[in-house]
């Protein structure tokens, strides 16, 4: 059965299609409130809640994410990474980026790493390997890439370990359409201790360097 063509947008857009869901109960309690005052009143109740909490998920998206969500995609390049004592030192690629190898929730992939990019971005290929779902009742979320804007996925990520350090329930984005480049943003580099550059090397240090896995 084909669904109606204005029905189509909202499966996007799921905080649109909840606060509209909502408004129609509150309209729908206010249309039988006298012949049905109890079930207007469920109704009516029912539709606050759902206006409440798109409001509350709104607040919440903005909050934790940049309206200029900014992610570039340069040309790939061969990361070197070794850790030395309570630090990971990644050598600078030819292309002039960082690359480093990663384990998100155990499956090994390549980042770039890109102090622009608010949230670490995951390739569709990666989310799909990692097990990594999209989060439900989240809008989608439109990204700038060197290649144009491209609309993403809000997720989260159980375990990503980069060297000897570890970050759990961490946000980020599942962005199609760039194939296997995953992208290291600002709120993985925000968890750490410190991390500078020195030279042609990016050093990483953990507040709690965890045990490397093979």
């Amino acid at each position: 059965m084909e669904l109606p063509e204005f029905i189509r947008p909202l499966l996007g857009q799921p905080l649109l299609a909840l606060a509209l869901g909502a408004m129609l109960l509150v309209i729908l309690g206010g249309l039988i409130r006298r012949p049905l005052p109890m079930a207007a009143g469920v109704l009516r109740g029912l539709g606050n809640v759902g206006l409440i909490f798109a409001l509350l998920l709104t607040i919440a998206q903005v909050a934790r994410i940049s309206p200029g969500t900014d992610i570039s995609l340069p040309q790939i390049g061969m990361p070197e990474q070794e850790i030395t004592g309570r630090e990971t030192r990644i050598r600078m690629a030819p292309d002039g980026h960082f690359w480093i190898r990663a384990s998100v929730n155990g499956v090994s992939r390549r980042f770039l790493v890109d102090t622009g990019a608010t949230l670490t971005a995951i390739a569709a290929d990666t989310a799909t390997e990692a097990q990594i779902e999209p989060q439900q009742l989240r809008q989608t979320v439109v990204l700038k890439t060197a290649n144009g804007t491209t609309a993403a996925q809000l997720a989260t990520v159980e375990e990503l370990r980069v060297g000897n350090a570890v970050a759990r329930n961490m946000d980020a984005v599942i962005v199609p359409g760039i194939g296997d480049i995953n992208v290291l943003g600002m709120n993985f580099l925000s968890r750490l201790k410190s991390w500078r550059v020195e030279g042609k090397t990016l050093i990483l240090v953990p507040n709690h360097p965890q045990t490397t896995q093979s």
